[in-house]
């Protein structure tokens, strides 16, 4: 059993990192001319559409994202056989990572196509919340109240 817990604590590493390198990624192939930067400078409806849909995609995945993970595992993955929960924690751990990821790369992309600051802070909030899922071997065993397996 720690060794499952220890590969789940692994991948979920992985994948935290692994959403800062795709917004670091996306941010670099703007700055480098591969992706056209500016689209939509001048175009006022565009840009009120577009910061429009980053507020409210930010708005909305952060809460989402950090209570719904809190709801399922308070209702739901509390009550699975130990095997079972830690399958529901992984699903859970990256469907937040997800949404937030989501919110940080159209935010991203929206600040470049229009050159609009708020898109960057809507995507550098987003960025912000992922701190929130650190993954890590202390947290999943409290969370998951397995306090009789050793660290």
């Amino acid at each position: 059993m720690v060794e499952v817990i220890n590969r789940l604590v692994k991948r979920l590493k992985i994948e935290f990192v692994l959403v800062w390198v795709l917004v670091l990624l996306l941010v670099v192939f703007y700055e480098t001319g591969l992706l056209n930067e500016g689209l939509f400078v001048g175009n006022v409806r565009m840009d009120y559409i577009l910061m429009t849909i980053g507020i409210l995609l930010t708005v909305t995945t952060i809460p989402l994202s950090l209570h719904l993970f809190n709801f399922n595992l308070v209702k739901r993955i509390s009550k699975l056989s130990t095997f079972e929960a830690l399958k529901s924690y992984r699903y859970w751990s990256e469907v937040r990572l997800s949404l937030l990821l989501v919110a940080a790369l159209l935010n991203m992309s929206f600040y470049y196509l229009t050159l609009n600051t708020t898109g960057l802070f809507c995507s550098l909030m987003a960025l912000l919340a992922t701190f929130f899922c650190i993954p890590s071997k202390k947290r999943l065993l409290k969370e998951l109240n397995l306090d009789d397996i050793s660290i």
